[in-house]
């Protein structure tokens, strides 16, 4: 006889109902699936044979399509930060219009001598540059453009006073990209400068950035050689880097305005360069659009400009003005010949104002004078000794 396991009634009827709900959910399971296939299939095929409505249906579950910038593909770098997209978009626009400019002369044989950097400032290709960069008048001159085309020059207009020069391209009929002048006048200490140029005559458009770090810079410039030099005035001072080969390229402001054209470097410095400011080579390509040359307002006096410690060495009643001295190799102080001359000023005259305009260290003579054109007639307020009195000049052209 066999002994059979006592059966509990109560957890057999919970097995039971829990194996019940099991196989109740896969049949729900089964029974979605199908029901889902069916309706999947006959939507088709209602779509299928209702083309006007399947558009329609469609419209509800549409996606808008993501607009790629116009002009720019995947591989162009946009950046988020405003001022990093300006300077990439001066660079991008004012390339064109920056030119690398190749020196070359018989000696005997013919071979680069030099390079330089230049900017477009006319559709029919007037270029401005730096005079101690095409001031060769026996040396030929060629430029490259951005796209890698090359011109041959010719040399129209050297500044008798700044490092300024205005060159053209010889071309037939050919239109070129001109840079955007700006206004120098109201530059201050800390915008950001950017400079482009052909670096070391070797990598045409260089960029480097930097900031204005200074103003009314007075510097003695000599070339390379040491065949030019010049002292130049109200020079703007940089920390972005400018390199030999930079010569004569812009100084730009986030805008893309030309401030300025680069001119020098400091030696023995950390990116301290200099640049002429661009308001004082406007008149320049203004004359030569329309004479074809740069003359220059002359009086015919050499000076020094007076500040605090001028008037304590020379015992001076004024800490302003220009005092009329002898150059330090014994050059005279009134250039004979001149209006200065004829008009009577002497030397150890305080040139104070012009015609009423202030004499400082930052509004110098000659800046002053170059605001006048040659045969204008100016009012010089002068201190001599203890009198003050007005004398009157008219300006002639200044000779090379």
């Amino acid at each position: 006889m066999y002994n059979l396991p006592k059966f509990n009634l109560k957890e057999i009827k919970n097995k039971t109902i829990a194996n019940l709900k099991t196989k109740n959910f896969w049949v729900i399971v089964v029974l979605i699936v199908v029901g889902c296939s069916i309706g999947f299939f006959a939507s088709m095929g209602a779509l299928r044979y209702f083309p006007s409505q399947t558009q329609k249906f469609l419209k509800y579950f549409e996606v808008p399509e993501v607009q790629k910038p116009k002009d720019q593909s995947p591989s162009v770098y946009v950046s988020n930060s405003s001022y990093e997209q300006s300077i990439i978009d001066v660079a991008r626009n004012t390339s064109p219009s920056v030119v690398s400019i190749v020196i070359s002369k018989n000696l005997p044989v013919y071979q680069e001598i030099g390079e330089g950097s230049g900017f477009i400032v006319s559709v029919d290709g007037l270029i401005l540059t730096n005079k101690h960069v095409v001031s060769d008048n026996k040396a030929d001159y060629t430029v490259l453009t951005s796209d890698g085309k090359k011109y041959s020059a010719k040399v129209l207009a050297l500044d008798p006073v700044q490092d300024l020069a205005v060159i053209k391209i010889k071309s037939d009929g050919a239109s070129f990209k001109p840079a955007t002048l700006g206004d120098s006048s109201g530059i201050q200490i800390g915008q950001t400068a950017i400079a482009i140029g052909n670096a070391l005559g070797q990598f045409s458009n260089t960029v480097s950035v930097g900031v204005v770090s200074g103003l009314q810079r007075t510097i003695s410039a000599s070339d390379q050689m040491g065949s030019f030099s010049e002292t130049l005035e109200g020079i703007i001072q940089t920390d972005a880097a400018i390199n030999s080969g930079n010569s004569g390229g812009p100084l730009l402001n986030l805008k893309g305005e030309v401030m300025g054209i680069s001119t020098a470097m400091a030696q023995g410095a950390q990116t301290i360069g200099f640049a002429i400011p661009i308001d004082m080579a406007k008149k320049d390509i203004q004359q030569v659009i329309a004479t074809s040359k740069i003359v220059y307002p002359f009086l015919g006096v050499r000076y020094i400009l007076i500040d605090e410690q001028v008037k304590k060495d020379y015992k001076l009643s004024v800490d302003s003005g220009a005092l009329v001295l002898k150059g330090n190799n014994g050059e005279p102080a009134i250039t004979i010949g001149s209006p200065a001359q004829k008009a009577g000023i002497k030397e150890k005259d305080i040139i104070l104002q012009i015609n009423g305009e202030k004499i400082t260290t930052n509004n110098s003579l000659s800046q002053i004078i170059r605001n006048y054109n040659v045969g204008d007639k100016v009012t010089l307020h002068i201190l001599r000794g203890s009198k003050e009195i007005d004398i009157d000049v008219t300006l002639v052209e200044r000779k090379p």
